[in-house]
């Protein structure tokens, strides 16, 4: 019995020594198995903030070519606007009341209230400070120096953008 037992004990501790063979090979192999796991979760992290990035360049680059477009568009149309005001200014007196002359200005007002849909003012000119940014010189005229005495063609911005810089005469002194 003894030598029946010894081989149990025998058998037993080998047994043991395989168990935990077997179970460190599991724990390195779950372990080799999470780190793959960890990698491939920041693989798929790095590739998602990625795709995120594009996105967001993709939507800022459209929203960059609708304004340029709209922008192109504006300062095609501002001049006609231009030349609308001019006209309806100079209206012969003979023909002010009649019904075509308000319907031109009809016309003027509506195309007023696309440019302030679309963002689109004038830039305070006369009597402002003359600014390099927003105006352009075209004449000096004795005056408060450095103010606006006159605006020649107005000027436009669209947001913080100007369109086209009011050309004004500045007053010199004296």
């Amino acid at each position: 019995m003894t030598n029946e037992r010894d081989e149990r004990t025998t058998a037993g501790d080998g047994t043991a020594e395989v168990e935990a063979d077997t179970l460190d090979g599991l724990r390195a192999q779950l372990e080799e198995e999470r780190n793959r796991a960890e990698g491939y979760r920041q693989s798929w992290m790095r590739e998602a903030a990625d795709f995120r990035n594009f996105k967001r360049r993709t939507q800022e680059e459209q929203a960059k070519n609708a304004m340029f477009a709209n922008t192109a568009l504006l300062m095609n149309v501002i001049p006609i606007h231009d030349d609308l005001d001019r006209a309806i200014e100079n209206v012969d007196a003979a023909v002010a009341k009649s019904p075509w002359v308000d319907g031109i200005r009809l016309i003027a007002r509506k195309f007023q209230g696309a440019l302030d849909a679309a963002g689109v003012k004038e830039i305070p000119a006369t009597g402002a400070s003359f600014d390099p940014n927003l105006h352009e010189a075209i004449a000096e005229a004795p005056g408060a120096p450095g103010k606006v005495l006159q605006v020649v063609t107005k000027g436009y911005t669209m947001g913080d953008r100007v369109l086209r810089a009011a050309q004004v005469i500045v007053g010199q002194g004296g």
